[in-house]
């Protein structure tokens, strides 16, 4: 027997091993792997917050930085762009906030007490339309609107109920709270240190693959790493300009229109499009129920305009500002979008598409390699 053939069952003995060693200690490798991965964490969020700020920032080095020629202009480039990344995004989640939570506040406490009024002009239509079955709707709809403040006494009741039960475990629900907040501080510091250092951690990626890795293998392994760059990059920069341009859509057509919350909804929609695919129905539902308690009628005229735009950008916004940027016919990113949503909820959704086009991207070249040899 070779020893290149020994080396290699031993290899496999060991790793048979391993797995028996597993299944039979199943409990106790699992809480392993649980602790490991939460320990892992919050570097992992901040290695994808990095990726993302990195887009931007590589922009703002480009376009203010790029004819930089004293060294004190070089010196102060990644700083500067850097805190000119961290303002914009902080911009931004303060805008997107300030536009939406406050109106949605407000819009709840109208529903509120709308809602009698709105169900009393419901059940009167519903007894207008003498149609078998619909009295006994209708009656159901008078008997809840003048019980309305009696439901709601109810509800405050219970709330209140659940509240008290909930400070019960008030010390678990701090701690949780707190290490959510340690997590995500560690997170941040994690992807402005790789910002910051990123030409360093690069070349030391290089010597470490260089110290480990074969030439040929090294070569490919980098020429994978350069497509996920890619089509990532590709697909967070057409998601987020594809969102903010049919949030502008919503809210100039609501505006014309004048529907209610024209602003609220487009921005809304908006934040909800950087979901692939489902993300604007999210917002149209919310849309539609905040336009229902002021007048179905205009709901309707919003679930038209709705379809109308979404057609619009569907055919020809996305593939103008998308385009085939990551490569993926539509039945795959249906497949990426629902195993995605499956294992890893709305995250894996936007993960496994660039993802999923660059393992397509290399099966579809070694299939042409494969087919003209």
């Amino acid at each position: 027997m070779s020893k290149e053939l020994f080396k290699q069952i031993r290899i496999l003995m060991v790793i048979a091993a391993a797995l028996v060693l597993a299944v039979i200690y199943s409990d106790v490798f699992f809480k392993g792997v649980l602790t490991c991965v939460n320990i892992v964490k919050p570097f992992v969020y901040g290695g994808a917050v990095a990726f993302v700020l990195n887009i931007p920032m590589r922009k703002i080095e480009s376009s203010l930085f790029s004819k930089a020629s004293s060294p004190r202009l070089k010196a102060m480039k990644r700083p500067v762009s850097l805190l000119l990344t961290i303002i914009l995004m902080l911009a931004v989640i303060a805008l997107v906030v300030g536009l939406i939570v406050p109106n949605l506040a407000d819009t709840f406490g109208m529903i509120v007490n709308e809602v009698p009024t709105f169900l009393e002009r419901l059940s009167h239509t519903l007894s207008g339309l003498n149609l078998p079955g619909f009295d006994k709707q209708a009656g159901m709809l008078e008997n809840v609107s003048e019980n309305w403040e009696t439901i709601m006494n109810k509800v405050v009741s219970f709330l209140q109920t659940g509240l008290s039960s909930i400070l019960g475990s008030t010390v678990q629900i701090v701690s949780s709270v707190v290490s959510k907040i340690v997590n995500g501080v560690i997170a941040f510091i994690f992807a402005i240190y790789i910002l910051a250092q990123k030409e360093t951690l690069r070349a030391n990626f290089s010597k470490l693959l260089k110290a480990y890795v074969k030439p040929a293998e090294r070569k490919k392994l980098l020429r994978i790493i350069g497509m996920l760059d890619k089509n990532f990059t590709s697909f967070i920069t057409g998601q987020c300009m594809d969102a903010l341009v049919l949030g502008a859509l919503f809210v100039v057509t609501l505006t014309i229109l004048r529907l209610p919350y024209a602003l609220m909804i487009g921005v809304l929609i908006a934040v909800t499009a950087l979901i692939p695919v489902v993300g604007a129905f999210i917002g149209a539902v919310v849309g539609a129920f905040l336009i229902l308690m002021v007048s179905p009628v205009k709901a309707l005229i919003f679930l038209v305009v709705f379809i109308i735009l979404q057609q619009l950008e569907g055919n020809l916004i996305y593939p103008k500002i998308v385009g085939n940027s990551v490569g993926l016919p539509a039945i795959w990113v249906l497949v990426a979008i629902t195993v995605g949503g499956s294992l890893l909820g709305v995250s894996g959704m936007l993960i496994f598409i660039p993802i999923t086009s660059t393992v397509y991207s290399l099966l579809r070249e070694d299939v042409y390699k494969r087919l003209n040899q």
